[in-house]
């Protein structure tokens, strides 16, 4: 069905003055505190989307990642060749934690993270700082929820964007989370027997 290109114009017209008046009273800025959760693939791509969105407009930022270990994966490899002047990326888990099978080892790794974490997010000069997996090790206790909530929301610096991926996000911190998502599988090759594929998934 075609609609009237005058009466399709009218409609547009009158959407971008509602949009315009809504968008005219969103005057606030903020540093987010953004969690990326969920079964869905995505969490942290979507995170790296941010981060190299970042870069281009020549913003410091920070990579933690609190579970992948020492395999290379294309984000890590593109900005520690090419951009690591303005992105600073520190891996500092062992692997996952069915992997390692060692918690108090995974423990120890997750804490070690975690203060390095607190020292790039207490750094003003970067502006996003991603906290890549790190809901794993909230979900298997090797931080306190209570200590990493109380530290986003008493010590981050007020333009300081921190961004928290990993499935099972605490409650907690969906609670003090400016933006949260979820990302829902609906369907994933792996049940396919179709293995993590370069590209896509690293």
């Amino acid at each position: 069905m075609t609609q009237d290109p005058d009466r399709h114009a009218q409609k547009m017209a009158k959407k971008k003055a509602a949009r315009d008046r809504i968008m005219a009273t969103k005057t606030d800025q903020k540093g987010l505190v953004i969690v990326h959760t969920g079964k869905g693939k995505g969490k942290s791509s979507a995170a790296f989307g941010m981060i190299f969105r970042c870069i281009a407009h020549d913003m410091q930022c920070a990579v933690v990642q609190f579970i992948k270990g020492g395999m290379s994966t294309g984000e890590r490899d593109l900005i520690m060749s090419r951009f690591s002047d303005i992105c600073s990326f520190h891996t500092m888990g062992e692997g996952f934690t069915w992997e390692t099978q060692d918690r108090t080892r995974d423990t120890e790794m997750a804490q070690a993270a975690w203060e390095k974490a607190k020292e790039l997010i207490r750094d003003p000069s970067n502006k996003m700082v991603l906290l890549d997996e790190v809901n794993i090790a909230l979900r298997y206790d090797y931080l306190d929820i209570n200590e990493v909530v109380e530290f986003l929301t008493t010590e981050k610096p007020e333009m300081t964007h921190v961004v928290l991926t990993g499935r099972n996000a605490k409650d907690e911190l969906i609670e003090i989370a400016d933006l949260v998502t979820e990302m829902e599988l609906v369907k994933h090759p792996f049940r396919s027997g179709i293995k993590a594929q370069i590209g896509v998934e690293f």
